[in-house]
């Protein structure tokens, strides 16, 4: 399960942030994945609480949200989604693309709760 190992990396990213800010408590992890991503998101969202146990994300709310899968045309140049096993072309049909988006797994936004005193 390669998952944990990604959490472990999200985690080590998530320990930094608090860090920088003092410290602060990690409240909610948004991150960003696309189908291709080669990530389950269950078994993601399963890892989390192993991989942040006793960390200042230990508590933290994990949201994951799918990204789009796009493709870019070589032939027409028009940019349109397509599917996991079908990236063609949504204008002309035709199979000369090159995938822009829908690859990634991003760390979109991280909210922290900041101690005060």
């Amino acid at each position: 399960m390669h998952e944990l190992a990604i959490c472990q990396a999200l985690i080590q990213q998530l320990e930094t942030i608090s860090r920088a800010h003092q410290q602060a408590t990690i409240a909610v992890v948004h991150l960003q994945m696309g189908p291709l991503s080669g990530v389950v998101p269950a078994l993601l969202a399963d890892a989390f609480p192993i991989a942040s146990a006793g960390t200042s994300a230990q508590d933290a709310l994990l949201k994951i949200t799918e990204g789009p899968l796009r493709v870019r045309c070589s032939t027409c140049g028009a940019e349109t989604d397509a599917r996991i096993n079908k990236l063609i072309c949504g204008a002309c049909g035709d199979w000369h693309t090159t995938l822009i988006s829908g690859d990634e797994l991003l760390l979109e936004r991280v909210e922290l709760d900041v101690d005060d005193s």
